[in-house]
């Protein structure tokens, strides 16, 4: 019966907080992504040309039209930076080998122009236009260039631009999809086993999961929510293995995995958000009596007290949202980092190069596995914080 029990309470709720979880993420990302664009546009002019000029290639200068350095025979060097960036950011494609990508769903709603959908293959890696957009440094813009326009020298309509809403199936969405898939297979698969087997002895995938459910029930939620844990269950459980899953797969650099989902800033604010909105829903009396006007405390006091503690309830979702993405983004780039060290070396010397990557390779296998590590521990600390959160909302005044 303990099975069934738990099944009941707990799985049907998870799997809905999950569905709900999803679609917020979706819309907290696709807003990051209309943010971006808004403050990136100028508000002086209406539009501006967007020209990357192709100069000539100078020795060791870096090329203006691609942002490479080029030797003397035109070769273009190795450029870390942006390697690195390019796989810990967002992309409306998926690079999977060399120069093959695999091309995503443009989905985007323009208050002039209406709804658009079109695959990101149009712009051939972002140097050509379609539809009347084009990717300006990895963000979708819209242009008044015909179809199929140098985007080099395209021009950006930034008024347009300012009412577009991107709302593509980008890399990281598309993770997210993943991950929600996996987590439903995972979760009804061990739903299947409770039903079969009952009380009997855990096996296979079961055997893996629970000790895991009953960590975060036994040791995160109950201990810092109390009596009334269950109702935040499904949430605690679902951010849990929401952000582990999302950060074991952005350890597997092949497809679908390898995606920088917890680094990034969109997908963090979110769920800091869902926190943030569930404390000030479930915070009582007593809570909000000890952030605007603490018991005992004089009068003149309050007028710094009170704006401190206000401050703190901001700082609070705020913590969770930088701590996330610094601790995911840092190590993936110290990762890159370690192995853009065999590149580096090896455009000076090929034997320099070989040499180097022994050392690089060890560093980076290291922080792999430390990176594993973490991915664990990320998931336990945003989920331990966000239940202390929840239960400093809820406690009960302490009568002596």
């Amino acid at each position: 019966m303990r099975g069934v029990a738990l099944r009941k309470t707990v799985m049907k709720p998870l799997i809905r907080a999950t569905s709900l979880l999803f679609s917020v993420l979706f819309a907290g990302v696709s807003f990051a992504q209309h943010e971006g664009h808004d403050h990136a546009a100028s508000d002086t002019t209406h539009v501006h040309e967007v020209v990357i000029p192709t100069a000539d290639v100078h020795d060791g200068h870096p090329n203006e039209a691609t942002g490479e350095a080029h030797d003397a025979h035109g070769v273009a060097k190795f450029n870390p930076g942006e390697m690195i960036m390019g796989h810990v950011g967002d992309e409306h494609g998926w690079h999977l080998w060399g120069h093959t990508s695999l091309p995503l769903p443009i989905l985007v709603y323009n208050t002039q122009r209406g709804f658009s959908a079109f695959s990101s293959a149009h712009f051939d890696h972002g140097h050509k236009t379609h539809g009347g957009y084009m990717l300006h440094e990895g963000k979708l813009v819209a242009t008044d260039a015909a179809d199929g326009t140098d985007a080099h020298h395209a021009t950006e309509n930034e008024a347009l631009t300012k009412a577009t809403w991107d709302l593509s199936i980008t890399k990281n969405v598309l993770a997210m999809l993943v991950s929600v898939v996996l987590m439903l297979m995972i979760f009804l698969s061990v739903a299947a086993a409770y039903k079969k087997r009952g009380t009997s002895a855990p096996k296979g995938l079961q055997s893996f999961i629970e000790p895991i459910i009953l960590f975060v029930r036994d040791d995160v939620a109950k201990a810092n929510i109390g009596p009334k844990y269950e109702r935040f269950m499904p949430f605690l459980l679902t951010v849990f293995f929401f952000i582990l899953i999302n950060n074991l797969m952005g350890l597997i650099p092949i497809f679908p995995f390898g995606a920088n989902v917890s680094g990034s800033i969109s997908v963090t604010f979110t769920l800091a958000a869902i926190t943030f909105v569930l404390t000030l829903i479930n915070g009582n009396r007593h809570y909000w009596g000890h952030i605007l006007a603490m018991p005992g405390v004089p009068k003149p006091v309050l007028l710094i007290l009170t704006p401190v503690e206000i401050l703190g309830v901001f700082l609070r979702p705020a913590i969770l949202m930088i701590r996330l993405f610094a601790n995911i983004t840092a190590g993936h780039i110290i990762v890159l980092s370690f192995f853009s060290l065999i590149f580096i070396f090896g455009e000076i010397n090929a034997g320099l190069g070989w040499g180097v990557s022994i050392f690089s390779l060890v560093f980076t296998i290291f922080m792999s596995m430390m990176e594993l590590l973490v991915a664990f521990i990320q998931a336990f600390v945003f989920t331990f914080l966000s239940a202390m959160y929840l239960g400093s909302a809820i406690e009960e005044p302490h009568h002596h």
